[in-house]
């Protein structure tokens, strides 16, 4: 059961869509964004009058109409940009200019007739040709790395020793494709000036670092700054921070002195709406000729497209993360983020963890072949030895607690491995065209890596209910029924009797929001603290309703009633505690828990295709994933995310892939062009339990809402690869579309 679903499902969400009740937004006006067509070049003219002169337009507005400070890049100070594009554009798609109109029809009109006069300079679209061009997006920088080694070229993996004990050294170039988010709710917010302060609704994963953004932004201290997050309809990372568009609405707002609201099409979004992935990844990994891997070598370029969002500090991870589950004696990893005329690169589900594990398992079936050894064994033969006291890597990850042979065991187990072999062999004996391949993914990541602490508040009314305020903010993960849970637990309050309030900074003080699968083990903790903490003031107001001494009273969580230790007849409820206090509100709690450091989740995948020798096409028949993600709190939830994932990883193994021309001009525009995985495309999927609690937090949980992302996709890529084998195909890059795959088969039979 999960307690926010019909909510969701009758209607009664309240998205950014859906806020014409909102007093604030009486009256608003609609914004309509121009955009650049062009890629990169330096804006000469903007001329607007024809849009200003068309019925009900109120205003179509520039960057100096708008007196807004230039946004620095918080990953390098060098870079910054306007919100709307004053000097140079630098993809296609950045808003240039806005019209305000009385109807999103007439706003979206009007855009049509503002006419940009852009002197066009080279666009450069590949971040290895940006290593080194002569076309540099921002002067201010000596080139277009933004972050990392600004050396060009690719590294020698050839000398100084570091291979001199490997009886093999094998090495490979993988790319892991740029991807479009597309969260099933697009962009969209609104503003609106009142009593001194800027008031914005947002579609927004984290609603206080939007509310700082938007201060910093307009010169205001964060009290004079209030923002509320509705239901959000999907994230993926993407709507972590605000961007550009947002950023604008309150400036435009206040020059029209009304309230104003915005929302993108899917198209924009597709153009605007940050990316994810856009890995290039060189490796050269060295073994013995039993298997054992004693050196790894990993060279990264990192696209971040136009702005050094994220994306410039995304490749950070995968090179933290580049051991995987592996004890690797010997491990170098070279990280450069360059800067490209493409969209921004941001977080996207796992946010630089997919990649790392992506390499290494690409490198561990890679050293199979190269010895003729299966690649299961290859992997048994290099996991790190179960633990649990931390465990620090060849690059300095320190893993928490971990049993990859165990998740390996487990899975390989449900999958019946040696039934598939043996059907893969009999298939290739037969001739058939129908090949099957197995491929196999063990991982290791970290959640919560970037932040420590979460907070949250209790209040129990005088009727006997409870809200939870918390610093997460929900986006389709089910924190209205695990949160609720946790309180319940420690309260024994009915599930149905607990409400969940998110996402508004003058309600929830304090609270960073939901991304890097935080929230449980931070959020859920917080509660769970609070919890315990409201109870010790509920028994000080019980322990004079029942004229006892505090230290004798109990709280029963399974009847949710105080009495006296050893009298359970004589009790008093929550509804009689909250009116005995002088509060109108009945009693609270807040509370900030602090943890012991990030998480490791970890786990292994095994993955099922079919793959049609004569037209390359690909089926993903069957998945069977092992996600250790600590304690259990909601098995439904924990399998939806598991669920959420595969799909999300099966589509960039085998579908998507955000492409561009050689002028920057992107080619997949909407979701007829760009491939979005649906229901017709899944497997059958089969999820396998393991529980291995971190000490970490008082739950003993551990993240889930990216493992299966991260598990899934180098299994998918690793299976298709497989069922060619025998064919002598040693790797195909993502998306492993029809064509690509037909071609890599043909490759091999020159005769036919």
């Amino acid at each position: 059961m999960r307690l926010e679903d019909r909510r969701l499902l009758v209607g009664a969400a309240r998205h950014v869509d859906e806020l014409a009740d909102e007093p604030l937004l009486a009256g608003a006006l609609h914004v309509a964004f121009v955009r650049s067509p062009i890629a990169h070049g330096t804006v000469k003219s903007i001329d607007v009058s024809r849009a200003r002169a068309m019925p009900g337009v109120v205003a179509v507005l520039v960057a100096a109409d708008l007196g807004l400070e230039r946004e620095k890049s918080p990953f390098n100070s060098r870079v910054s940009r306007s919100v709307l594009a004053d000097d140079r554009v630098r993809y296609v798609g950045e808003p240039v200019a806005a019209v305000v109109a009385t109807s999103a029809a007439l706003a979206a009109d009007a855009v049509d007739t503002v006419d940009i006069d852009i002197d066009p300079l080279p666009a450069v679209v590949d971040p290895l040709i940006a290593l080194d061009s002569d076309t540099v997006l921002y002067p201010e920088l000596d080139g277009n790395v933004a972050y990392g080694s600004v050396a060009a070229g690719l590294p020698d993996f050839t000398g100084d020793g570091f291979f001199s004990d490997c009886d093999v050294v094998v090495h490979g170039t993988f790319v892991n494709q740029r991807v479009a988010p597309c969260p099933l709710e697009v962009r969209g917010s609104a503003a609106a000036w009142h009593g001194g302060r800027l008031h914005q609704w947002i579609s927004t994963q984290h609603a206080h670092g939007v509310r700082n953004q938007l201060a910093s932004m307009h010169g205001l201290d964060t009290a004079a700054v209030h923002v509320i997050t509705p239901d959000v309809g999907g994230g993926f990372g993407s709507k972590i921070t605000a961007y550009p568009e947002e950023l604008a609405l309150g400036a435009i707002a206040r020059v029209v002195a009304a309230p104003v609201t915005w929302r993108e099409t899917r198209s924009e979004s597709m153009l605007a709406l940050g990316q994810g992935r856009a890995q290039i990844q060189n490796v050269a990994v060295g073994a013995r000729r039993d298997g054992r891997v004693l050196a790894y070598r990993l060279d990264i370029v990192q696209d971040c497209g136009a702005f050094a969002d994220i994306g410039t500090i995304l490749a950070r991870g995968t090179r933290n993360m580049s051991s995987g589950v592996y004890d690797i004696p010997r491990i170098e990893a070279r990280v450069r983020s360059v800067l490209t005329n493409t969209t921004p690169i941001v977080a996207y589900r796992g946010a630089g963890r997919p990649e790392a594990t992506a390499a290494i398992e690409r490198a561990m079936d890679l050293v199979a072949r190269e010895l003729g050894l299966d690649p299961v064994e290859v992997r048994r033969r290099n996991l790190i030895a179960p633990f649990h006291e931390p465990h620090r890597t060849a690059i300095g990850a320190e893993y928490d607690v971990g049993d990859y042979a165990g998740a390996l065991d487990r899975v390989l187990a449900a999958a019946n491995y040696d039934d598939l072999r043996r059907e893969q062999r009999e298939r290739r004996e037969r001739g058939d065209d129908v090949l099957l391949g197995v491929g196999v993914s063990v991982y290791v990541e970290i959640t919560s890596g970037g932040t420590t602490h979460e907070d949250a508040r209790i209040t129990v009314h005088p009727d006997g209910s409870a809200t939870v305020a918390t610093g997460t903010s929900p986006h389709g993960q089910g924190h209205h029924t695990a949160w609720a849970m946790i309180a319940s637990d420690r309260t024994g309050i009915p599930l149905e009797r607990i409400s969940l309030v998110w996402g508004d900074t003058d309600v929830v003080t304090e609270g960073l929001g939901t991304y890097g699968s935080r929230s449980l083990q931070l959020g859920g903790s917080a509660v769970q603290h609070t919890a315990d903490r409201l109870v010790d003031i509920a028994r000080e107001h019980a322990a004079r309703l029942l004229e006892a001494n505090v230290d004798d009273v109990v709280c029963d969580p399974t009847s949710g009633t105080f009495h006296v230790r050893g009298t359970p007849s004589v009790h008093v409820g929550w509804a009689d505690v909250a009116r005995s206090s002088d509060a109108t509100i009945g009693i609270e709690s807040e509370n900030r828990f602090t943890s012991g450091g990030p998480t490791f989740p970890f786990g292994a995948h095994v993955a099922v295709v079919e793959v049609n020798c004569r037209t390359g096409a690909v089926r993903h028949r069957a998945h069977y994933a092992c996600d250790d993600a600590g304690t259990i709190i909601n098995p439904l939830l924990l399998t939806g995310q598991v669920h959420g994932g595969i799909a999300q990883g099966t589509a960039q193994a085998l579908l998507e892939e955000v492409i561009y021309d050689a002028d920057g001009t992107p080619k997949t525009m909407n979701l007829v062009d760009y491939a979005f995985i649906t229901a017709s495309e899944m497997p059958r999927i089969t999820t396998v339990k393991m529980e291995t609690p971190t000490p970490r937090n008082p739950l003993g949980a551990k993240g889930i809402g990216e493992s299966g992302t991260i598990g899934s996709t180098p299994a998918v890529q690793s299976a298709v690869i497989d069922a060619l084998s025998h064919l002598d195909v040693r790797h195909i890059d993502m998306p492993l579309t029809p064509e690509r795959v037909w071609t890599a088969i043909a490759a091999t039979r020159p005769e036919a």
